[in-house]
């Protein structure tokens, strides 16, 4: 037992694999010998970690991350969350718990990564409420998408749209000659449930906005055109250190807002946007580029300007990716300088 003291006593850095019950250590010392490789159960693992000397933790950026983090820090120990994608090159041969500890590890020594910020509670919640907003919308589309095609079986039909469909479920609740009983029996649980989602993203909507105006971060970045309550929380939110970023480009490119490249030999070759990053982010800011495209008429700067002569050259969607290109480096560099937007 007292070798075994010993040993830990020089372990300098750690890759943790986490897993719901079965997790495994990676520990080496300060000469890269590897002292610990192990699997250690749920309730062992934070007595393990208080019995090492303060050092530092490499773990992949995946559910319960923050939470083991959180845990550890209190520890005294330095946490490093990786995203998936940077540790999955290390993995040797075959995949599995031990070699995915050891390749957490190798890449913690890797230079020029961008880590994870470990999360704090406060945070998450903020994160979760934007989840939940979001799993609740794509429940109602569901159901009205449910309720459109059971009511075309019966040749009831109503325009595209949300606030169009609101008029079959009107016709379900209050009765209509056109729609049988029966069916309106079958269908009546749907508008029902619809007008229950409704009332919950309402609520949602409220507790976002008046939390984005006591937000000064959120306060700034909903002065840009095109972000709104929603998208400037859920910014201020997600992105805690904007100096994580080496600048605005970057900031666009980690959105996924940027063309994929297949480029070799001087040569340039772009494709479509890569998608990567955060989806929600993306998605938020490309419908707030819509809106700042469809309005753009009504306004005079240089936003616009720039936006009505690409228009007369490129088509809508396309558009509308590259301004949300430049709402994303614009939203970065408020919150990096603590300025607002200015039209001129």
């Amino acid at each position: 037992m007292s070798k075994i003291i010993a040993d830990l006593s020089v372990v300098t850095s750690v890759g943790l694999d986490l897993a719901k019950h079965v997790f495994q250590v990676h520990a080496v010392d300060a000469g890269g010998k590897v002292i610990v490789a192990k699997a250690l159960r749920r309730r062992d693992v934070l007595p393990f970690f208080r019995s090492l000397p303060p050092c530092l933790i490499g773990m992949e950026a995946c559910g319960s991350a923050h939470h083991w983090g959180r845990e550890l820090m209190a520890l005294g120990h330095e946490i490093r969350l990786i995203a998936p994608a940077y540790v999955k090159p290390f993995v040797k041969r075959q995949k599995n718990d031990a070699n995915d500890a050891a390749a957490i590890h190798e890449t913690l020594s890797r230079p020029g990564l961008r880590f994870v910020k470990v999360r704090s509670i406060e945070n998450q919640a903020t994160l979760m409420q934007h989840k939940a907003r979001e799993m609740l919308v794509a429940q109602r589309t569901q159901l009205l998408n449910g309720l459109r095609g059971h009511l075309a079986e019966i040749g009831v039909i109503a325009a595209q749209g949300t606030c169009n469909m609101r008029s079959l479920g009107a016709l379900i609740h209050e009765g209509d000659s056109s729609i049988p009983d029966a069916v309106r029996a079958s269908l009546l649980p749907l508008v029902e449930q619809i007008a229950h989602l409704d009332a919950a993203i309402r609520q949602i909507d409220t507790d976002i906005a008046v939390a984005a105006k006591a937000d000064p971060v959120s306060s700034r970045l909903m002065t840009i055109p095109g972000i709104g309550p929603v998208t400037a929380s859920a910014l201020s939110a997600t992105i805690e250190d904007p100096a994580s970023f080496a600048g605005p480009r970057e900031f666009a490119a980690f959105l996924g807002l940027v063309p994929r490249q297949h480029s070799s030999g001087g040569k340039a070759r772009l494709g479509r946007i890569t998608k990567m990053g955060n989806a929600y982010l993306r998605k938020l800011l490309v419908v707030g580029a819509h809106a700042v495209l469809v309005h753009q008429a009504r306004h005079d700067d240089p936003l616009r300007q720039w936006a009505r002569k690409l228009l007369a050259a490129k088509p809508f969607k396309l558009v509308a990716v590259a301004c949300a290109n430049k709402l994303a480096r614009m939203a970065f560099a408020l919150m990096r300088q603590g300025t607002t937007y200015a039209a001129a």
